[in-house]
């Protein structure tokens, strides 16, 4: 294992010192117009250090969607080399929205990609889509935590393309009964429990993403039962624009409100380039008023 701390007690004090926001880092061609940025990697560039410099001392974790900058090539993944090595210089814990799976060789690769130190484009957690099989991202994670790094493993989504197949039920496996997304949510809390082996952890280094705007109880996932081992951390997206409120995290979560991050993107981003600053300063006051 790494000397370093792992990516759970890293979210830990990210929780403790900046609250449970997490901003999005999502360059839209409307908001880059509506910024006065063109609809470049340039701008691209410019629209993400600014978000960066915006959370630096506010809140405490972001989360760049690769696919804005991708779609700009190679000058738009140096524009995002640009934006992920600012957010670390600014004590920033950066997930990755980039949802790779795979298998073998192949979501190894991605792991080195997006979690080996030094790697141009290296992240603190990634997210990851485990339609092959939670199985098949074991390395990944076992990467992961050997280099202080999380992921986080998407479980129940709020497009409504994706419920068919999370509220499918298994009918042959170790979890047989239970909805796909309850797989997840359970396969990885055990993994965390596995991991800890009776160690003082807070928090686990892999979590998974749960829509903030989902009745979960469709998806078959438990929400009143305290999960075994370290706290489950949740990507929670959905607040703000999408239309979950703060005040609602613990009657939609229930127990796993513990570990629920606030994901927040259009609603903090159209505020603008003079506007941003102050409101993610107010979005951060309003989470912790919601925890109580």
């Amino acid at each position: 294992m790494s000397d370093t701390a792992s990516f759970g007690d890293r979210l830990g004090a990210a929780f403790d010192r900046f609250g449970r926001l997490c901003v999005g880092i999502d360059p839209h061609a409307s908001l880059l117009d509506s910024w006065g940025l063109t609809d470049d990697a340039d701008g691209v560039r410019e629209f993400g250090l600014r978000v960066v410099d915006a959370a630096h001392g506010r809140a405490g974790i972001v989360k760049p969607q690769i696919s804005f900058f991708e779609r700009f090539g190679s000058r738009g993944f140096a524009a995002l080399e640009r934006v992920l090595a600012h957010a670390a210089s600014a004590g920033l814990l950066v997930i990755g929205d980039v949802k790779r799976g795979d298998i073998g060789s192949t979501v190894e690769a991605y792991g080195d990609a997006w979690l080996s130190p030094g790697s141009p484009l290296e992240v603190d957690a990634i997210t990851l889509s485990p339609y092959l099989g939670l199985g098949s991202l074991a390395s990944t994670l076992e990467r992961a935590e050997s280099l202080g790094k999380g992921a986080f493993v998407l479980a129940a989504t709020s497009n409504p393309e994706g419920a068919a197949v999370q509220q499918a039920v298994l009918q042959s496996s170790s979890r047989e009964g239970d909805t796909v997304a309850a797989a997840m949510v359970g396969g990885v809390t055990d993994w965390n429990a596995r991991r800890a082996d009776g160690a003082e952890a807070r928090f686990g280094s892999i979590g998974v993403v749960l829509g903030a705007t989902l009745d979960l109880s469709r998806f078959g996932i438990d929400r009143d039962s305290e999960q075994p081992g370290p706290i489950l951390p949740v990507l929670a997206p959905g607040f703000g624009s999408q239309g979950a409120a703060v005040s609602d995290i613990r009657s939609t979560f229930g127990a796993l409100a513990r570990g629920v991050i606030v994901s927040e993107s259009r609603s903090l981003l159209e505020a603008g380039p003079d506007g941003i600053t102050d409101a993610i300063a107010r979005r951060v006051d309003e989470v912790e008023k919601a925890r109580g």
